[in-house]
């Protein structure tokens, strides 16, 4: 599924099965609950936290709630996420192509 596909996917649910958007402020709220999820997922599967009796390692899941809500706001927002994240990469290209090669913090310390 391309990212574009996506977000029809999500427009399609939402006119079939979410009666509508909820409003963009809204979803800015939803979405920092879906990354607080994955943040706790992932303090616990690769931080020093453990999971509590009940929880569940589902970062696939919360993953994917983020994205949901992205593809939301994308939608509500008139953003094509193909164009942007295509201009992202280009962006992050012209200006990054050499900072992460020659950072020694990231220098392959024999792990």
């Amino acid at each position: 599924m391309t990212l574009k596909e996506a977000q029809q996917e999500v427009d399609s649910w939402i006119r079939k099965y979410g009666v509508r958007y909820f409003s963009e402020l809204t979803n800015m709220a939803v979405l920092t609950e879906e990354v607080g999820e994955l943040a706790r997922v992932m303090a616990r599967r690769y931080g020093d936290q453990s999971f509590k009796e009940g929880e569940k390692d589902n970062v696939e899941e919360e993953i994917a709630d983020v994205l949901w809500v992205l593809l939301c706001i994308a939608n509500q927002t008139g953003v094509d996420i193909t164009e942007a994240f295509a201009r992202t990469v280009e962006k992050k290209t012209k200006r990054d192509r050499a900072r992460h090669i020659n950072n020694p913090k990231l220098a392959d310390h024999g792990e």
